[in-house]
């Protein structure tokens, strides 16, 4: 992997993708002050990096965005309640923002729109970000349900947050 600044054709492509996948305006999401981490085989972009984080990966199997918490922080302030968020009760936050994976049972709300796949945001009742992460089921399954797996969690807030302690 190389890491570079991304060239404008990148930075637009990484803007489109962004604009599709979360219904949200590529330049806010993604920034020009990135800089991205290519393949040395196909020198494809592969993952996005923006103040020496992990923000965005691309998947290479269907060229979609994989959520870090830097950009789960900037989707969660840029787009409208409760539009791919996953609501989490009260009393099993701090376990998601430890990483934990988010059952159906311990929903309190999600976004109908949301689809089986789909990059989520995992939110307590306040609307604070506590992970990020792969819907597994889709928003009305999640809050219909008691069992199963609503959301693979792939990266908890809890070192960011100041509440828990």
């Amino acid at each position: 992997m190389k890491i570079r600044k991304p060239t404008p054709s990148e930075l637009a492509e990484l803007r489109e993708i962004a604009e599709i996948q979360f219904n949200a305006p590529g330049e806010l999401l993604i920034p020009d002050q990135i800089y991205v981490s290519v393949s040395l085989n196909t020198n494809r972009v592969r993952l996005v990096i923006m103040n020496k984080t992990r923000y965005l990966a691309v998947r290479a199997r269907d060229y979609r965005f994989n959520l870090y918490l830097p950009a789960g922080k900037v989707l969660n302030s840029i787009l409208p309640h409760p539009r791919l968020r996953v609501y989490v009760k009260e009393e099993y936050a701090e376990f998601i923002a430890k990483g934990g994976t988010l059952f159906a049972k311990h929903v309190l709300m999600a976004d109908p729109d949301v689809r089986p796949g789909d990059e989520v945001l995992v939110v307590d009742p306040t609307g604070t970000l506590l992970a990020v992460g792969r819907s597994r089921l889709s928003g009305w399954e999640m809050v219909y349900y008691n069992r199963g797996e609503a959301v693979k969690i792939r990266e908890g807030a809890y070192e960011c947050l100041n509440s828990f302690h």
